[in-house]
C-alpha cells in the first residue's frame, strides 16, 4: 500500500530508544486517515482493545514496541530489574484481547530477549528490545511479501475473490495476508477483482478491506455480508480468501466472526477456500480449534454500532468476535514457507520446523 500501518518513531537517528509508537487510527477510517503516536502503555492497551490497531499480525507488532514504550522511562536499577519490569508489561499488554495468538507470540518473544541479554547494561538492553520490536515488524512485512509470492500462483488473470473482514496492509505491518497475493498480482499487469463482505458488526470489511484497496486502485465492490451466497451462486467468484488470527495444529482456522459461514457456502457452490497466515499464527499447542478462546465483545457494538441504536433496549446480545472454520472446508492454507495442503497436522509442523533451521 505504501503506508505502515504500525512502526517505532525513535526521537533521534542515532538510537531507537527513546521514541514511540506509530499507528495508523483504524476506528477513524474510512472518514478520515489518522496517526496515533504514543509512548505511554496504557495506550497501547487501550488502542490494541479498542480496535485503533487491529489484525493479528499487526496487534503482534503493536504489542513488542509497547514493550518498548512501556520500559523506555523506566529507572531501573539493574538489568535484573528491567527483566522484571518487560515481564510486568508484557503481561499487561497480553490481558488486552485474548484471540490473536500473534499477541502473546510477540510478547513471549520480548520477554526471551530481555532474559537472554541480562547480561547487558540497562541503557543497552532498552535498546536491544526496541530493535527486536523493529525487526519483529521488518520480519512481518518480508512474510507478508512472501505470502503475496506463493498465493498470487493460486489466482488467474480475470478472477474475482472474495474476502471477509480486513487481511491487507491494515492487518499487517505491510502488504497483508489475504490481500498480499493481489498486491503482487497488481504489481504483476493481472487484472484482479475483490467483492468484499461488509462484516457485521464493525464493519471491516467496508471500512478497511474496499478503503485500501480502492486506494491500491484495485477494483473492488462490498456487498452485505448476507449477500455471499448469491454472488456465488451467479457465480461471480472464483475464490475465496481470508486471514487468521489463530490455526490449531489440525488446520482449523480462527478468523473474524463470519468466516466460517462464507466457508459453508463456498464448499456449497465448489469455490476453493484459502487461509493466508503467517506461521506465528499457527498454535501447535492447540489440537483443534475448540480449543482457541474466542473473544465475546461488547453488546453495544451490534445494538449501537457507531452511535446509532439498532436494537431494543435490554434484549440480551451475543457478540463473538471470531468462529472457527474446520479444516475440512479449507482448500489450502497460504504462510511465509509456502501452499499448504491437507492433511494439514503434518504440513503445519514442517513449516515450522523449517524456519527453526
Amino acid at each position: 500500500m505504501g503506508l505502515k500501518t504500525v512502526e517505532w518513531i525513535p526521537a533521534s537517528p542515532e538510537r531507537l530508544i527513546p521514541g514511540k509508537l506509530r499507528l495508523v487510527e483504524q476506528t477513524r477510517l474510512p472518514e478520515e486517515l489518522h496517526f496515533l503516536e504514543t509512548d505511554r502503555i496504557e495506550e497501547v492497551w487501550e488502542a490494541i482493545q479498542m480496535l485503533r490497531v487491529r489484525g493479528a499480525p499487526a496487534i503482534g507488532v503493536a504489542a513488542a514496541m509497547g514493550v518498548v514504550a512501556g520500559i523506555q522511562k523506566a529507572d531501573t536499577p539493574n538489568t535484573e530489574a528491567l527483566v522484571a519490569e518487560v515481564n510486568r508489561v508484557a503481561d499487561y499488554l497480553a490481558t488486552s484481547r485474548p484471540t490473536a495468538v500473534n499477541l502473546f507470540w510477540a510478547l513471549d518473544r520480548m520477554r526471551r530477549i530481555a532474559h537472554k541479554n541480562q547480561h547487558l547494561e540497562v541503557p543497552a538492553l532498552k535498546e536491544r528490545l526496541a530493535r527486536e520490536a523493529v525487526t519483529i515488524r521488518d520480519e512481518d512485512a518480508a512474510m507478508c511479501r512472501a505470502i503475496g509470492e506463493h498465493g498470487v500462483a493460486l489466482l488467474k488473470d480475470g478472477w474475482t475473490i472474495l474476502t471477509h473482514c480486513n487481511a491487507g496492509g491494515l492487518a499487517t505491518a505491510e502488504l497483508g495476508t489475504a490481500l498480499a497475493p493481489v498486491y503482487v498480482a497488481k504489481e504483476r499487469g493481472m487484472n484482479i477483482s475483490v467483492i468484499s463482505d461488509e462484516t457485521r458488526p464493525l464493519l471491516q470489511g467496508s471500512r478497511l478491506t474496499a478503503w485500501e484497496l480502492h486506494q491500491a486502485g484495485i477494483d473492488v465492490t462490498i456487498i452485505c455480508d448476507n449477500m455471499a451466497a448469491k454472488v456465488m451462486r451467479e457465480g461471480k467468484v472464483q475464490a475465496v480468501f481470508v486471514g487468521s488470527d489463530r490455526i490449531a495444529a489440525n488446520g482449523d482456522v480462527c478468523n473474524k466472526i463470519g468466516t466460517y459461514g462464507v466457508a459453508v457456502l463456498a464448499r456449497a457452490h465448489h469455490i476453493p477456500f484459502y487461509a493466508l497466515a503467517p506461521t506465528s499464527t499457527f498454535d501447535l499447542a492447540l489440537s483443534h480449534g475448540d480449543d482457541i478462546p474466542i473473544e465475546e465483545r461488547h453488546p453495544d457494538e451490534v445494538v449501537m454500532g457507531f452511535g446509532r441504536r439498532t436494537g431494543p433496549e435490554g434484549v440480551r446480545v451475543y457478540s463473538p468476535a471470531f468462529d472457527v472454520t474446520p479444516a475440512e472446508y479449507v482448500t489450502a492454507i497460504v504462510c511465509e514457507k509456502g501452499i499448504l495442503r491437507p492433511p494439514f497436522g503434518p504440513a503445519l509442523r514442517a513449516a515450522l520446523e523449517n524456519q527453526s533451521k
